[in-house]
């Protein structure tokens, strides 16, 4: 396969996943945060413990904002920060019992869109999406 072909096929994937995700998510996100601050907790959620340097990198952001960011969502209790156990001067970020639970909530909410979009897939096709899935999480996106 012509690999310029292959890139090109990439792009318009990644560009359907970034329509797909927005429309699915649309309205879902939680009231008493930014739209960016619920970014970084869906990163934190599926990432969990990060450091703020990850966080940072994955959001585009300045060290100095996403840190801004981290003690909003801290001081609502959505966030905590840990100490590394073996290196004391690291500190980890993960979801507080309230951020699990609003952010399950949400995902549940999203879980729902998503099986609504794919209810006349038949079993076949479903395993064939998840093996597909898997490759592109090992090969592409890891």
């Amino acid at each position: 396969m012509d690999k310029n072909e292959m890139f090109q096929k990439f792009v318009t994937f990644t560009a359907a996943v970034h329509q797909i995700t927005n429309e699915i998510t649309k309205g879902v996100k939680a009231e008493a945060v930014t739209p960016v601050q619920y970014k970084i907790l869906e990163y934190i959620a599926v990432s969990q413990p990060v450091t703020l340097s990850e966080i940072s990198e994955c959001m585009l952001m300045s060290m100095p904002n996403t840190s801004r960011e981290l003690k909003k969502l801290s001081e609502r209790q959505l966030c905590e920060k840990v100490t590394d156990e073996e290196d004391r001067r690291k500190q980890y970020i993960r979801l507080s019992e309230k951020g699990e639970v609003m952010m399950n909530e949400i995902f549940g909410l999203i879980q729902s869109r998503f099986e609504e979009r794919i209810q006349h897939v038949s079993e076949e096709e479903l395993k064939e999406i998840e093996t597909a899935l898997d490759l592109l999480q090992r090969k592409v996106f890891y």
